[in-house]
C-alpha cells in the first residue's frame, strides 16, 4: 500500500540521485577542464621551444635533453606516492609544472615533424580519447577486468620506450607505437569509469578537489602518449 511516507521516501530517493548526479557532472568537468588547460599549456610550451633556436639548441644539443626527455616520468611518479600528502592546491601547482616540464620534452617533435601532421595527429587523437572517454562513462560494463592486462601492456611500453632511447630502432619504435595507441585507448576508457565510480565513494571536498586532479592527470597522460604514438603513424617528417 502507497503511503504518505513511502511517497515521500520516493521523491527525496529522487531528489539525493539528482543531487549526486549533478555532482558527479560537475566533478568530471572538472576533470576535463583541468586536462584541457593542462594540455594547453604543454602545446605552448612545446611550440615555443620548439621553434624557438634560442631556446631548443642549447636544451636538445646538449645532454640536458636526457634531463627534460625523462623529467617528465620522474614527475609522474613523485606526484603517484606523494598526492596523499599534498593539500589539493599544492597538487593543482605540481600538475601546472608537470604540464610545462611534458611541454620542454615535447618540443623536439617540432624539429621532427611537420606542423600540419602535428595538427593532424592531434584532432585524430582528440577523435579517438573524446570516443572513449565517452564509452567509459556510458558503458554499463565492468572494465576493472581489464586494468592488470592494461596496466602490464603500460608497464612493458615504458620499459621498452626506455631502452629503445639508447638503441634507436625503428622497427622496435613501430612495435612501440602500435602497442601504445592499443593501451592507451583502453586505458582511458578505463580510466574514465574508474575515475566516476570513485566519485560514490563519498570523499570530502578536500580530497575530491585533489581526485580531480589526479584524474585529470591520468587522462592528460593517456592523451599525451595516445598521441605521441599516433604521431608515428601520421607524422609527416621535416624535409
Amino acid at each position: 500500500m502507497n503511503t504518505p511516507y513511502s511517497a515521500w521516501n520516493a521523491r527525496a530517493g529522487r531528489i539525493d540521485q539528482a543531487q549526486f548526479d549533478e555532482g558527479l557532472r560537475q566533478h568530471m568537468l572538472r576533470i576535463y577542464n583541468y586536462m584541457g588547460l593542462g594540455l594547453v599549456l604543454t602545446g605552448l610550451v612545446a611550440y615555443i621551444v620548439g621553434t624557438t633556436p634560442a631556446l631548443y639548441v642549447p636544451i636538445f644539443g646538449s645532454p640536458l635533453k636526457w634531463v627534460v626527455m625523462l623529467a617528465p616520468l620522474a614527475f609522474v611518479f613523485f606526484f603517484s606516492f606523494r598526492l596523499q600528502a599534498m593539500s589539493a592546491a599544492t597538487a593543482q601547482t605540481v600538475f601546472w609544472i608537470f604540464c610545462g616540464v611534458m611541454g620542454l620534452s615535447l618540443a623536439s617533435i617540432f624539429l621532427v615533424f611537420t606542423g600540419v601532421s602535428i595538427a593532424r595527429t592531434f584532432f585524430i587523437t582528440a577523435a579517438m580519447f573524446a570516443a572513449m572517454s565517452l564509452y567509459g562513462y556510458t558503458t554499463k560494463r565492468d572494465l576493472s577486468r581489464f586494468g592488470a592486462f592494461l596496466f602490464m601492456g603500460l608497464i612493458g611500453i615504458v620499459i621498452a620506450s626506455l631502452v629503445n632511447l639508447f638503441l634507436g630502432s625503428s622497427m622496435m619504435q613501430f612495435v612501440i607505437s602500435a602497442a601504445g595507441v592499443l593501451v592507451f585507448t583502453g586505458l582511458t576508457a578505463y580510466d574514465t569509469q574508474a575515475l566516476k565510480e570513485t566519485y560514490a565513494e563519498h570523499y570530502d571536498s578536500e580530497s575530491k578537489h585533489k581526485l580531480a586532479v589526479f584524474g585529470a592527470l591520468s587522462l592528460y597522460l593517456n592523451f599525451v602518449n595516445l598521441f605521441q604514438m599516433l604521431l608515428h603513424f601520421f607524422g609527416q617528417r621535416e624535409e
